[in-house]
């Protein structure tokens, strides 16, 4: 069975820095197209960061270019969001979610994705 589980939100100052988590089966880890998504309340899911597990490009929204870097640990079979200066608008219910791999791996539409954890809330105040 596939599971997404998320962990490492909170509430943080703005200006500070937050990390996500995403522990991932071995089956969805390897080879599959991964991401970060978030949700505002009264939004739309809106795709924050992308990457084929082992492969090296990366796919960021434009808000959060230079402030969150997504990264992994193939031994722990593990996403990770790194959020520096972090803002207020950045307050959102953060999702990890993944698919099969084809085509390039981004996190423009939701509805590519099929496996998702279930969320780990992020408030920045400031």
């Amino acid at each position: 069975q596939v599971q997404l589980v998320e962990s490492g939100g909170g509430s943080v100052q703005a200006g500070g820095s937050l990390r996500l988590s995403c522990a991932a089966s071995g089956y969805v880890f390897r080879g599959y197209c991964m991401a970060w998504f978030r949700q505002a309340p009264g939004k739309e899911r809106e795709g924050v960061a992308s990457r084929y597990n082992g492969a090296g490009t990366t796919y960021y929204v434009d808000s959060v270019k230079g402030r969150f870097t997504i990264s992994q640990n193939n031994a722990k079979n593990t996403l990770y969001l790194q959020m520096d200066s972090l803002m207020p608008e950045d307050t959102a219910m953060y999702y990890c979610a993944a698919r099969a791999p084809y085509g390039s791996c981004m996190a423009d539409d939701p509805r590519y994705f099929n496996y998702w954890g279930q969320g780990t809330q992020v408030t920045v105040f400031s």
